[in-house]
């Protein structure tokens, strides 16, 4: 990623770039032109899948121009106005398509947690969790107020593993209260030394809003295969 430059820079090089006639039509004979074109490159990437790709080139040439000559047609007000009005566009944008995916998932959860809670084996809990014994362990088990050593893989219920202690190299250490609720109660029915899987609905986890990061959608139903491995003293 390129350090943030002077406004002025980007300003000549977007100017120059927007003013083309034609694609290609920019010879790159000196350093300057290799440096201008590769922020032009990267600038354009960054808009890519955005809202900014769509950008009317005449206009916006048109006013960087004016900025920098201080002629904008413009007022500050009217710029501040308009700016406004298209995030807050954007943002109602983006809040519907997450609640259309949020449901979506939800839906599919529900599905997913169906047809799994039918499986020999698995047991359905009063919360709607769901856990299927691989190990049973003989160890104690532990309490909210215990911290404890795991190894766990999660994975939504499409496959997509969206974190692992195992391919960290590392086992995770935590409190059992300070985690999401389905780790909470799954975690006290386990015995030191035992490995689990466990279904846990999307109020149990993350719920609408989504895991932290982006890598985990709203409304996501999680599996998880957990391997207790001790109660930290």
């Amino acid at each position: 990623m390129i350090a943030r430059t002077g406004s002025a820079l980007v300003a000549v090089v977007l100017i120059t770039s927007c003013s083309q006639g034609q694609r290609g039509s920019e010879k790159l004979t000196n350093e300057i032109d290799s440096v201008s074109y590769a922020i032009g490159v990267e600038i354009g990437s960054s808009m890519r899948g955005t809202p900014l790709k769509d950008l009317n080139l005449a206009a916006f040439s048109k006013g960087m121009r004016e900025g920098l000559d201080s002629t904008a047609t413009m007022s500050k007000e009217e710029q501040m106005r308009v700016m406004q009005g298209f995030n807050r566009k954007m943002q109602e944008e983006r809040m519907a398509k997450e609640m259309a995916e949020g449901e979506k998932n939800r839906v599919a959860g529900e599905e997913f947690l169906a047809g799994n809670g039918k499986r020999a084996g698995v047991v359905t809990t009063a919360s709607g969790l769901q856990y299927e014994v691989v190990t049973m362990g003989t160890g104690a088990k532990p309490l909210p107020t215990n911290k404890v050593k795991v190894h766990y893989t999660g994975t939504l219920i499409d496959g997509t593993e969206f974190d692992s202690s195992k391919r960290r190299g590392a086992p995770a250490v935590f409190p059992v209260g300070q985690v999401i609720r389905g780790w909470v109660e799954g975690l006290q029915l386990m015995p030191v030394g035992s490995t689990f899987k466990f279904a846990i609905p999307s109020d149990l986890a993350y719920g609408p809003s989504g895991g932290p990061g982006g890598g985990i959608p709203p409304n996501s139903t999680l599996l998880f295969e957990v391997e207790l491995l001790e109660i930290v003293e």
